[in-house]
């Protein structure tokens, strides 16, 4: 098998580079064809703007909220509309209201995340009442066939249980004044009223299911929704391991949850239907009634009903990031304007044009024409750069900010840097007589590991920068740490091929000055094994600089060598190249 030349390496490396790039926009173009991805990166709210969303507690008289539950409802929200894959939204206090500002106009999920209080409680159920299709819930049919409303409850019935229950499920807390007030339940007058949501938990509940088809008088909670510690969503499957096709959601509950959970169940489980039967409570409605059929002893319930993907999904995140600890009500809903807008995203891009310019003027003031290597590399990650936000932007809802565009900048200086850490080692090879194509893959393997050392530094700091910060200030960690690997990939196959590539030709083995790499003006005197020469004479200030920098770079040995020579001793090696003439 023929071994692989660095030219063969350098062509592969290459050929990987255009596989990626032309895979990336690809699925990027296939997104705008059928998805709803764009050749624009999307803006974040300071650059874009977007909706607001002012969400005002739901309070009985004389109730206050206090700073701790609305830092909690802050932190809830916040992972909530995290976890919906909008980036760079902003959730902030405003008295006892909680302000949240989304970049551009958000889709239903998102909204249901935020508005949704997620109050979840599992109370038992004591009795229900199908309802029929058409017909309010607080009507029967009466003798005359016709649907009558149920009568107000009279003030004067008994409310006060004959005996004191003994458990959630005892039945004598269905008194006559709460049986009546069922009966005259009205579910859709009722649906959105605070008495559901904000119902004592040691007391009966009256309520519906959000479908519409049962109501139901339900015992107090015995579990409630912070005894839960995880949810995810999924589809059902039968014991065999076949698939239902039907979504479902399955919550886990912690220790204390587990053991209640255990409890209930198996009280459940040996009483008749409907009492058998234990409700699952979202802010106020029932999700579901299962029935209890066996004890669930392992604190993993499963929750069911007319779920769809998105519910489904969208209720395990709202169970699993917890239970506000108050519930909202939606006072507002506006269009906000960009808080910076145009200016702003013109003077961060002008400034990130002027670094651009400098690094290129410094490149090639520097390194000459193999600074233009430097250039095409920097073109190179800007491009992968490009569409890698792109893809961003379609698949995980990342916006731009103007803090995210500021971590591009930065960007720049630190992606130049791996480039001139490779050309000095280039260079140091050559100083040490090695030939160009020499050079090229000894500095690679010096230049390599201090590269992967600074990226890691680089990408360790984003990645602690996006788990501690909030806000903007993770927009900016984001495109730090995704242009740090795009870093890594770009000198990896295209600036270390492109260097074997042009090790080959004679225009940059000739060591032209035009080159950047004269080994005459980087001061090189060693040419092969055991064999010096002087470095070129040069007049003046130079060829002290020279002379200077090749000392520098001498080993001991060269040193003690150089010495004999100047010295005008007899003394030789035998390898050292002599004139004929005695010393």
């Amino acid at each position: 098998m023929a071994k692989s030349t660095p030219v063969k390496k350098a062509w592969r490396s290459l050929t990987w580079l255009g596989v990626i790039l032309i895979g990336l926009f690809a699925i990027n173009a296939a997104g705008v064809l059928w998805g709803n991805s764009s050749w624009a990166p999307k803006l974040a709210l300071d650059l874009e703007g977007g909706t607001q969303i002012i969400l005002a507690p739901k309070l009985e008289s004389g109730q206050t909220v206090s700073n701790e539950q609305l830092d909690q409802a802050v932190a809830i929200i916040r992972q909530r509309v995290d976890a919906s894959g909008v980036s760079e939204a902003e959730i902030t206090t405003q008295g006892q209201n909680v302000v949240v500002s989304i970049p551009g106009t958000p889709d239903e999920a998102t909204l249901n995340r935020i508005e949704s209080s997620a109050k979840l409680e599992f109370r038992p159920v004591l009795t229900s009442q199908q309802l029929t299709p058409g017909q309010p819930s607080n009507t029967f049919i009466g003798e005359d066939g016709a649907s009558t409303p149920y009568p107000t409850p009279d003030p004067g019935l008994e409310s006060t249980p004959t005996a004191s229950p003994t458990n959630a499920s005892d039945l004598s807390q269905v008194t006559p004044a709460l049986y009546a007030a069922f009966q005259a339940y009205d579910c859709a007058a009722n649906a959105d009223s605070l008495d559901a949501t904000a119902a004592p938990a040691a007391d009966p509940l009256i309520t519906c299911d959000v479908d519409g088809t049962f109501k139901y008088v339900l015992g107090p909670v015995e579990v409630s929704g912070e005894d839960l510690s995880d949810a995810s969503a999924g589809i059902k499957t039968t014991s065999s391991g076949a698939s239902t096709g039907e979504w479902a959601v399955y919550p886990v509950f912690n220790e204390k949850g587990t053991a209640l959970f255990a409890d209930v169940t198996g009280r459940l489980t040996s009483l008749q239907s409907p009492q058998n039967q234990f409700a699952i409570v979202l802010d106020g409605n029932v999700i579901s009634a299962p029935q209890s059929l066996a004890v669930i002893s392992d604190g993993k319930p499963e929750i069911s009903g007319s779920f769809t993907e998105e519910s489904a999904k969208t209720l395990a995140d709202q169970l699993k990031f917890g239970a506000l600890p108050i519930s909202f009500v939606v006072q507002s809903q506006d269009t906000i304007s960009a808080t910076l807008g145009s200016t702003q995203l013109e003077s961060g891009l002008i400034a990130g044009l002027i670094g651009l310019i400098l690094v290129v003027v410094y490149t090639l003031f520097q390194y000459r024409l193999l600074g233009t290597v430097t250039i095409a590399s920097l073109v190179a990650a800007a491009v992968l750069t490009y569409v890698v936000i792109l893809l961003m932007s379609w698949r995980q809802g990342f916006r731009l900010s103007l803090a995210g565009i500021a971590g591009l900048i930065v960007a720049i200086g630190f992606t130049a840097d791996s480039f001139i850490v490779y050309f000095e080692r280039i260079k140091d090879e050559l100083r040490d007589g090695r030939g160009l194509e020499s050079a090229v893959e000894a500095g690679w393997k010096r230049a390599k590991r201090t590269i992967y050392a600074a990226k890691g530094v680089n990408l360790l700091s984003a990645v602690v920068l996006y788990v501690l910060a909030i806000g903007n200030v993770r927009g900016f960690a984001l495109t730090l740490g995704v242009t740090t690997i795009i870093d890594v990939i770009v000198v990896l196959l295209f600036t270390h091929p492109m260097m074997q590539l042009l090790g080959q030709t004679k225009l940059f083995n000739s060591g032209k000055p035009f080159t950047g790499l004269d080994p005459s003006a980087l001061g090189a005197i060693y040419r092969g094994r055991a064999e010096f020469r002087k470095p070129v004479s040069v007049p003046g200030a130079k060829a002290a600089s020279s002379s200077r920098e090749a000392a520098k770079r001498q080993t001991i040995a060269e040193r003690k060598q150089a010495a004999l020579v100047g010295g005008g001793s007899d003394t030789r090696t035998d390898d050292l190249p002599t004139d004929g003439k005695d010393s």
